[in-house]
């Protein structure tokens, strides 16, 4: 006992069932837990019995003891949720030893575990009805989150960062069933940002009359960006990338320069994206738009199916292609007169896998056609280039190696605000219905209702979601038929639709007026999404004519995964997309890739191969990409064999060739051969 009374910096007592708690600390850490009876004598009220509890068990002591214990603490503290009568009684019988005590206010629960948990208004809890310590509010959510998964350090930061500024336990708990209480899901706002920029006015703009004419009758000033486009050489003719967040206008800038120079007969418009449901809608718009001025294609080709050049018509004088139907007619030898525009939309494309060495491919053939086409055509002053992005980690590297002028506007038209809320797969389409049924009940102050874009990850969910939503809604995906998706497109446009349930397909850029995006899961397929492409996507919410801001719904599942090849958990995943930093856009070479875009240059330019694959952005491997070529007989020298040319055509990886050529050899039926294929690109 001496060691223990020279330890004891705070004594504190509490009522219990018929006497006192009494808790020894020194440094926050219990030294004594014992029991308290008191005894009524002539002089009042002093200790009866005293009890030391260790190893769960009871030892008594002498009462004197407890008086020694009292007299060497520096302080004494009263549970201020022991009753008025009996905190009256411990008074007197301390004055009887003339000790003085305060009363604190203090956690139950601490004190019915033999524990001291003083709290203040700044650290008391709230939950079921009372209020507790911090660390019994930690230790009940821990045990709320372990019925709920496996929850990573960040997400258990950010529930322990609510629970301290909300102190209330009981939100936290609603929060993670899926409660949707705004001050606790909202992770943070995008506030809305207005560059200083002085307007250009459409009536200052030195365009062809017929352009002129249509602007003006559109817009009495461009936007920030079109504006800062222009002033730096746009209609002069210099190659730009302009980087600027969705809904700020991009689009018009790749119009301004490429309708201009068709209708001076100065060259054709490529206007290039990267998905076909894209490449439709672009179709439609300049069709709509300049369809009495100029003749309007499409061409979106398909690898490995028949080229039946369905309204392509390589004559049309503007032509909206996805990246790989233009590369098509490359790789094949059409003649697509003189392009006097190429603009590239969502060129941040460059560095995802398959896609990104293509279009590095792609944009370095378009310069070599226009190249030829400069030395044979007299007159032909050859091809601006634009490259449109929303989100770019490295514009001026990227503007450098495009050869560039670099156009990069940071404002951001409406306000976003950011929540994340946790709940499991079999909750998200309900939570996700009440968040899509609150939107739509709302209308913005220029008088639209709210509407949702929910992001999932297979157009199985796209189904499964947009089934259990109350209001109107409807799946959108590349699966689709074209009628279908135009009507869908036309029922959001009409405000007739309260969500589109979607895959990627609307990440790039198809134009769905959205107020709010909820992102059912953070993968899209098998793959978790980047930095980039999550911004381009919550992007999509709020549009400046439509809405006073817009709304952007994480829905976390704790310990998920949606492939065994992912090394990160759902929540994990989410925080790290919250705070990251925009990954650089750059094309990276593995053998297969730097073998296909060899070839493809083989294929276009001949000898000329190696200018092309030097000025591509990423670092191909030239002479090993040539060798292997030549080893597996897809070239002759630097002119492409039957077997290289046909590979080429079908945008057909290396592995691609080979097992189509080993099942042609074993007589493999063609239906066969096919099924195979396409299994084999299932399970990679």
């Amino acid at each position: 006992m001496s060691k223990q009374l020279a330890e004891v910096e705070t004594l504190f007592l509490h009522e219990a069932r018929s006497d006192y708690t009494v808790v020894a600390n020194r440094g926050g850490s219990r030294v004594l837990r014992g029991r308290l009876e008191l005894k009524e004598t002539s002089a009042g009220p002093r200790p009866g019995k005293f009890r030391v509890i260790r190893d769960g068990e009871d030892h008594p002591r002498s009462p004197d003891e407890f008086v020694d214990l009292a007299r060497a603490a520096s302080r004494i503290r009263i549970s201020e949720q022991t009753s008025p009568e009996r905190r009256e009684r411990l008074r007197e019988m301390l004055d009887g030893y003339q000790l003085e005590a305060m009363t604190v206010r203090t956690c139950r629960r601490c004190a019915n575990d033999g524990r001291y948990g003083p709290i203040t208004a700044d650290t008391a809890i709230e939950h079921n009805g009372e209020h507790v310590c911090r660390d019994c509010a930690r230790r009940e959510l821990d045990r709320e989150l372990s019925y709920k998964g496996e929850f990573t350090g960040a997400a258990e930061e950010r529930l322990e960062e609510l629970l301290y500024d909300s102190k209330d336990l009981d939100r936290i708990v609603n929060l993670l069933s899926g409660g949707l209480d705004p001050d606790l899901t909202k992770y943070d706002e995008v506030s809305a940002t207005v560059d200083d920029v002085s307007p250009v006015r459409t009536d200052e703009l030195d365009l062809h009359p017929d352009l002129a004419t249509h602007v003006r009758g559109r817009f009495e000033e461009l936007l920030p960006v079109q504006g800062l486009s222009v002033r730096n050489g746009l209609l002069e003719g210099d190659d730009q990338l302009v980087v600027s967040a969705t809904a700020t206008g991009k689009t018009l800038v790749g119009e301004l320069a490429g309708i201009d120079r068709a209708l001076n007969g100065d060259g054709k418009l490529l206007f290039l994206v990267p998905l076909v449901a894209l490449a439709n809608q672009k179709h439609e718009d300049f069709e709509d738009r300049y369809g009495d001025l100029l003749d309007v294609s499409i061409r979106v080709g398909s690898s490995r199916i028949a080229d039946d050049g369905n309204r392509f018509d390589p004559n049309a004088d503007v032509i909206v292609g996805t990246y790989e139907g233009i590369d098509h007619a490359l790789r094949t030898g059409k003649d697509l007169g003189d392009v006097g525009t190429v603009v590239i939309d969502e060129v941040h494309t460059l560095k995802e896998g398959e896609r990104g060495h293509r279009l590095d491919g792609l944009i370095s053939r378009l310069k070599h056609y226009s190249e030829q086409r400069q030395e044979s055509h007299e007159g032909y002053d050859g091809t601006q280039f634009v490259y449109l992005s929303a989100t770019v980690g490295n514009p001026e590297w990227l503007a450098e190696r495009l050869r560039a002028t670099l156009i990069e506007f940071e404002e951001r038209p409406v306000p976003i605000e950011r929540h994340v809320t946790f709940a499991d797969g079999r909750e998200k389409a309900e939570i996700a219905d009440k968040l899509v049924k609150r939107e739509f009940d709302t209308k913005s102050s220029k008088g639209y209702r709210g509407q949702t874009i929910i992001f999932t990850n297979s157009r199985r969910r796209c189904h499964e979601i947009s089934r259990k939503l109350r209001y109107d809604s409807a799946p959108y995906h590349a699966g689709l038929d074209y009628g279908r998706r135009k009507t869908v497109e036309r029922m959001f446009g009409n405000q007739d639709l309260s969500a589109v349930v979607t895959t990627a397909a609307l990440a790039a850029g198809v134009d769905f007026p959205a107020s709010q995006v909820i992102f059912d899961t953070l993968a899209m397929g098998i793959e978790w999404l980047s930095v980039q492409e999550f911004s381009q996507m919550l992007g999509r919410a709020g549009r400046p004519d439509y809405h006073d801001r817009g709304r952007v719904y994480l829905l976390v599942e704790p310990d998920a995964v949606y492939h065994n090849s992912m090394d990160r958990t759902e929540d994990e995943v989410a925080f790290t997309l919250l705070k990251g930093e925009m990954e650089d856009v750059a094309t990276h070479y593995d053998e297969t890739a730097a073998v296909e875009e060899t070839l493809a240059n083989v294929v276009v330019a001949g000898k000329k191969a190696k200018r092309l694959n030097d000025r591509m952005i990423g670092d191909v491997p030239t002479k090993h990409a040539v060798g292997k070529l030549l080893e597996w007989k897809f070239i002759d020298g630097f002119s492409p064999t039957p077997l290289g040319r046909a590979i080429c055509r079908h945008f057909l990886a290396p592995d691609e060739a080979f097992r189509i050529l080993d099942a042609v050899r074993k007589g493999t039926d063609p239906y066969d051969l096919v099924a195979d294929l396409e299994l084999y690109d299932d399970e990679e």
